[in-house]
């Protein structure tokens, strides 16, 4: 039984692990898949390029961005929202099939830490609920799925 547990905490953090994204070439990223974005886009940092919109570019550089190019921002922000854990750097992005299991086998918290980086409330939450009886920790897991999907 003890090696079971094992092996299927190993065989998460491994393919979490596998599902890692860096952050720190969200740019690279940003390229290949929607194509050459401005150069002011480019030299911003990822929280200020995740609330840029239309008016603050147009505020900013004079230049109206046209709705070409406001379809790529927005198609930008939407492909580094899903892929970068919502900007936050050294997340895990655990694929939600992956975290339904999780959550019922009663991993859910060990998966919502990594997903937060261990910070924050949901997984310590999770925890007692999971250790106290099995059930709320899988509701609460399903509920709180929404925060990460």
């Amino acid at each position: 039984m003890k090696k079971t547990l094992l092996s299927i905490c190993a065989m998460f953090l491994m393919v979490a692990s596998t599902f890692a994204v860096n952050s720190g070439n969200w740019k690279v990223k940003v390229q290949e898949e929607v194509g050459a974005l401005d150069q002011e886009m480019i030299q911003m940092n990822l929280d200020d390029f995740m609330n840029l919109t239309p008016g603050q570019y147009k505020k900013a550089t004079g230049k109206k961005l046209g709705l070409k190019n406001t379809l790529k921002l927005k198609t930008a922000q939407k492909f580094l929202k899903s892929n970068l854990n919502a900007g936050e750097a050294g997340g895990a992005d655990i694929p939600k099939g992956l975290y339904i299991v999780g959550i019922i086998l009663g991993w859910g918290w060990l998966l919502m830490g990594l997903m937060d980086d261990f910070s924050g409330n949901n997984w310590w939450v999770n925890l007692i609920l999971t250790a106290l009886c099995w059930l709320p920790g899988v509701i609460h897991g399903f509920i709180k799925m929404n925060d990460y999907y």
